[in-house]
């Protein structure tokens, strides 16, 4: 069961990528006159809820030992 294998292996790397927060930083133009602009840099971040990235781990574990324990 090779695609049991493979969902597995997406949802661990999946499962791993949440568990982190991201940041990134943005420009937003607060007003504009002419040739004079004015920006301000907002910053966001990003984190999954800890519950989804470790279902997607714990799940994935399961759903590559069942691909790697089924026959053909």
């Amino acid at each position: 069961m090779k695609s049991l294998i493979y969902a597995g292996i997406a949802m661990i790397v999946i499962g791993i990528a949440l568990l982190g927060q991201y940041s990134f930083t943005t420009e937003e133009s607060i007003f504009k006159l002419g040739p004079i602009e004015a920006t301000a840099q907002k910053q966001h971040t990003f984190s999954a809820p800890p519950a989804v990235s470790w279902g997607l781990l714990i799940g994935g574990i399961a759903v590559l030992v069942i691909g790697a324990t089924r026959k053909p």
